[in-house]
């Protein structure tokens, strides 16, 4: 059975990993009302990622003997300046979820709940990729943004980003 505060725990993450998806849809439909469908599935890629993580939270608790407790979940931002708050506030919020992971595996540790702590380690190494990724989207933003031409092609080449599932034995 897994411990009650690591259970709490693991129950926000859900919460906030669910938050997360409906940021980047928020974003996403933002980039596309402002004709960059390119960033917007950027953002929808992202969307479904994080969807995915809630869920790979979902299955742990339930393989784990714990309940589920699903919560209200908080209506995101829906509108930024341009693109580049855009990818900011991907960067921020990604930086936002690694400490969220990074408390988790301090807890699971905390509660010598070795299975917690051996699950959450992919998320660690998950943060380390997303953060690098959003850094460098928003790195190649900043180039391109001095170029009509340089946001094209960066709209096209996000236009190409397809979102692959993590398998299901992770």
């Amino acid at each position: 059975m897994i411990d009650e505060k690591v259970l709490e725990a693991l129950n926000k993450q859900v919460n906030a990993e669910l938050y997360s998806s409906y940021l980047y849809m928020a974003m996403s439909a933002f980039l596309e009302d402002k004709g960059l469908p390119g960033f917007a599935n950027l953002e929808m890629v992202n969307a479904k990622e994080e969807l995915d993580h809630a869920l790979k939270f979902y299955d742990f608790i339930i393989r784990r003997g714990g309940k589920v407790e699903i919560e209200a979940i908080e209506k995101p931002t829906t509108d930024w300046e341009n693109p580049v708050a855009v990818l900011e506030n991907v960067v921020s919020h990604e930086e936002k979820v690694t400490g969220l992971i990074n408390d988790l595996v301090s807890l699971a540790i905390e509660q010598k709940d070795f299975a917690t702590n051996q699950f959450l380690q992919w998320f660690v190494d998950e943060q380390v990729e997303e953060e690098e990724t959003a850094n460098d989207d928003l790195n190649s933003l900043n180039l391109a943004m001095d170029s009509g031409n340089g946001l094209y092609l960066l709209d096209q080449q996000f236009a190409a980003r397809v979102y692959t599932p993590p398998a299901t034995n992770e």
